[in-house]
């Protein structure tokens, strides 16, 4: 386990546990506000401080080390501990939540009576309702990605569960929202039932191995000796949590119905912004389970494989936005799978890049989807055509969004989809070969939507509903925009933080004593 640097020495207060808590009382104030304009500014004001406080985070955090750092452990109950912190991975993650929650709650001012669908009934509950349930939200995805006991993260993994059930239900823009809601609480909740299991047995595996009594905390098990046929259960059990919260195939029904029914913006943003799912595999599975991980890397990978080239062909068929990113974000998930059962340093990099590069890219397909959705309703292809002429900076920023989950280079999408290939490649040839065609595929699909939504001749009656964007719809793009060539063109203080940790993990998945062989390349 990664040497731990104490919050306390670093810092000298518990910077985290302050971070997670500050949205949650931030909620609490913003629904105990009477008037809903200062309700919707206080929201905002809080989520510019949290994405400051995670900043700051993240310019003090020491790169060039695997060190677990700003680490807090308090209590140890029935073996469960208040343990949190960040590595150069997880701290990659931390100022993106929190910068996804502060656009999604700015554009969420000016917007929100008018995000549903024409012939919706009128959405229930407030923007200040609206913007607490987006800083809880926050809060618990903030939770899940720094909890270093597996306890804790199940326990954030569920609380996710209750903001998001609501965002999808009472600020659905579909009227099949309560639906939508339903099938993802259905699945996700039956995820982490599976998860629970998982992480009991786990527990109860390091006090048979150790004689020290039940223990949740990861740097404890990372620690255990256990044979490789005790880390079969734990390891299949996690694995179909995170698997149906990615969503990988055939876990991703729920997916399409949430963002074709669910807010265009707010819950929808984080899906396919924030990807805890394939996180957990890396932060938790991989590490914990490495004969495993091994063992299993072919089913894993083929997974990968599958939901690559089913999503794709998917989201290719489809004429509603909001459903060709749902199954593009399940094509993608298929991506980062196959870098990280690469199980080598390229395809880990690769991984996590193209997590935090379609967290951008997704981010701000959805919110162009937002846009449409706000002045014409659904988004489908029937409705739209030559935008360019009314909207011509709505029409370039899809294009470089779109551009950039294609992975052209000198965008952040084009290190990410190449080291996922030289990873994969390293492993097996068709790796390598289905990753770059989800490339283009990708590029089919979004340039094929782009051409017949955006270009050609413009609608009869669109000229007069359409309209460009406006200045906070600028400022959000302008801000992707500026991170989509940041990434691009300077990946290498990401790769610098990152390498560290992700070294340690090649290590350890190295030295994991299975027997099981590497295929030859064919």
């Amino acid at each position: 386990m990664p040497n731990e640097l104490l919050a306390i020495d670093q810092v000298g207060f518990p910077a985290i546990t302050l971070l997670i808590l500050f949205p949650v009382v931030a909620a609490a104030v913003v629904v105990s506000l009477g008037d809903a304009r200062a309700a919707t500014r206080v929201a905002i004001a809080a989520a510019a401080l949290e994405f400051a406080g995670t900043v700051t985070l993240a310019l003090a955090f020491e790169p060039g080390i695997s060190d677990m750092q700003f680490v807090e452990r308090v209590g140890d109950f029935f073996g469960v501990s208040w343990h949190v912190g960040v590595d150069g991975v997880s701290i990659l993650f931390v100022p993106l939540t929190a910068l996804l929650g502060l656009m999604v709650i700015a554009y969420a001012e000016h917007n929100i009576p008018a995000l549903r669908a024409d012939g919706d009934p009128p959405i229930v509950g407030t923007a200040a309702g609206y913007s607490a349930a987006i800083l809880i939200l926050e809060a618990t995805m903030l939770g899940a990605f720094v909890a270093l006991d597996l306890m804790i993260f199940w326990a954030f993994f569920v609380a996710e569960l209750i903001p998001s059930w609501f965002l999808i239900t009472r600020w659905g823009t579909g009227p099949q929202r309560r639906d939508a809601g339903r099938n993802y609480v259905g699945f996700v909740g039956a995820g982490a039932a599976f998860m629970l299991v998982g992480i009991v047995l786990t527990g109860r595996a390091y006090a048979a191995a150790t004689g020290n009594g039940v223990s949740f905390e990861l740097g404890r098990l990372l620690s255990m000796e256990l044979a490789p046929a005790s880390q079969t259960w734990p390891f299949v059990l996690l694995a179909l949590g995170f698997a149906a919260k990615a969503p990988l195939f055939p876990f991703h029904t729920w997916l399409p119905k949430v963002l074709d029914h669910g807010p265009v913006v707010g819950m929808s943003v984080f899906l396919v912004g924030v990807k805890l799912g394939t996180y957990g595999f890396l932060r938790f599975i991989i590490p914990l389970f490495p004969e495993s991980a091994k063992e299993w890397l072919w089913i894993m990978a083929t997974a990968g494989a599958v939901s690559v080239i089913y999503g794709s062909f998917l989201a290719l068929g489809q004429t509603n936005l909001r459903r060709l990113l749902a199954f593009a974000s399940v094509a993608h998930m298929g991506v980062v799978m196959l870098g990280l059962f690469s199980l080598n340093l390229d395809g880990f990099e690769g991984a996590v890049l193209q997590m935090v590069n379609l967290g951008i890219v997704g981010a701000g397909l959805f919110f162009v989807a937002g846009f449409l959705t706000a002045r014409i309703g659904q988004p489908e292809l029937a409705s739209l055509g030559g935008l360019v002429s009314s909207a011509p900076l709505m029409t370039a920023a899809f294009l470089l969004v779109a551009l950039a989950g294609v992975g052209l280079p000198g965008t952040n999408g084009f290190n990410g989809e190449h080291l996922v290939m030289l990873g994969g490649y390293q492993r097996s040839w068709w790796m390598a070969v289905t990753a770059g065609l989800g490339v283009l595929l990708t590029a089919a699909y979004s340039l094929s939507y782009f051409m017949r939504g955006f270009m050609g001749e413009a609608h009869k009656t669109l000229a007069e509903r359409i309209y460009d964007l406006t200045r906070g719809e600028r400022a959000i793009i302008a801000v992707l925009a500026a991170l989509i060539f940041w990434i691009g063109l300077g990946t290498s203080p990401f790769i610098h933080r990152m390498r560290p940790s992700l070294t340690w993990l090649e290590e350890r998945v190295e030295q994991a004593s299975s027997g099981i062989t590497r295929l030859e390349k064919q």
